[in-house]
């Protein structure tokens, strides 16, 4: 675990949502290889890999997204040759607290994707994005349900439309974005009839389509059918809540325990929630006042056990998530 003095939980309610929560990981199988490096560029990760290796072709993939591409990509590495096998599954586990958000692996099998969103899904945090080339592959997922898992059927999977839909908008403000109808660069799509298309929603898919003429992404959901932008939409709050008050606690010599010191505390959370507002995390009245709000117990309130041990638990917020229009009824007459 990270070293830290604040922890946030945070309930979603259906219906309701780190700094940098764009970076991908991608884990790779090499012999003898660097466990975990940052890289801002394609030459660098072509001389530590080769330009033949997956790992480079999903970086390339990545970069290529335009403007929009991260700053950065991690990348992990595995070995299943070596003596004392090192699984995918057990380097991220090692580096899951690195500053990293999507984790994607080089290849692998459907157990091996298991592995991942596996590990993903028991902390509790940042998500796993697959490819797959069938709906059977799909149907072993939606199995699972995962609720940090996004999943793309395509039958071309070396085009990785998962890494680059990452590269395409996995950077841009949380809550800004909805990960439907996206154009990705260099993903060719399927020629997919209503049915099929249904089939792969229904197994928790995601496919890239050609409608009205603009190629796209057919869909913005995890495996469990939950929104990815409310997943990540929620991290966002639950990180940067936790950073603004740890920072509040590092940067005071003292926050007091009475009434105006918790008062700062839910100063910090109010920033956050103000800004997750501004990004479209939070949904708005139609005042324009964002919908959420906090609660706090007072010195008096709090337990002394809690104030024996300079602990305070007190503090309760929520929120309702602004979300985004996905499809659109229209009636309508002409008139002749």
């Amino acid at each position: 675990m990270p070293l830290q003095d604040v922890t946030v939980t945070i309930d979603i309610k259906n219906p309701s949502a780190l700094i940098g929560l764009g970076t991908p990981l991608i884990l790779v199988n090499k012999s003898g290889g660097s466990p975990y490096k940052e890289y801002r560029d394609l030459e660098a990760i072509k001389v530590a890999f080769g330009e033949q290796s997956e790992g480079y072709e999903i970086a390339k993939k990545i970069f290529d997204q335009g403007d929009t591409r991260p700053e950065k990509i991690a990348i992990a590495t595995y070995d299943t040759t070596a003596v004392e096998l090192v699984t995918a599954a057990s380097v991220l586990e090692e580096y899951f607290y690195n500053d990293w958000y999507f984790v994607m692996l080089d290849s692998g099998t459907v157990d091996d994707y298991k592995a991942i969103s596996d590990v993903v899904e028991g902390h509790g945090l940042k998500m796993a994005a697959h490819v797959v080339d069938s709906v059977e592959d799909l149907a072993l997922l939606k199995v699972e349900d995962y609720d940090r898992t996004f999943a793309f059927q395509h039958d071309q999977i070396e085009e990785m439309p998962h890494a680059a839909l990452i590269g395409r908008i996995g950077s841009l403000p949380v809550g800004s974005v909805t990960w439907k109808f996206k154009t990705l660069n260099s993903v060719t799509p399927q020629d997919l009839t209503p049915l099929k298309l249904s089939d792969i929603h229904l197994k928790g898919g995601i496919a890239y389509v050609r409608k009205a003429g603009i190629d796209q992404t057919s869909e913005g959901k995890l495996v469990s059918g939950e929104y990815i932008d409310v997943i990540h939409g929620k991290d966002w709050v639950k990180l940067n809540i936790e950073q603004q008050v740890q920072l509040l606690f590092a940067s005071n010599p003292k926050i007091p325990y009475t009434d105006s010191g918790i008062a700062q505390i839910e100063g910090a959370v109010r920033t956050v929630l103000e800004v997750a507002g501004q990004n479209g995390i939070i949904a708005v009245d139609d005042s324009g006042k964002y919908l959420y709000t906090i609660t706090s117990q007072g010195r008096n309130e709090s337990p002394a056990a809690d104030r024996a041990e300079r602990r305070y638990s007190g503090l309760y917020f929520d929120f309702e998530l602004a979300g985004a229009i996905h499809e659109a009824k229209i009636k309508g007459e002409i008139l002749v």
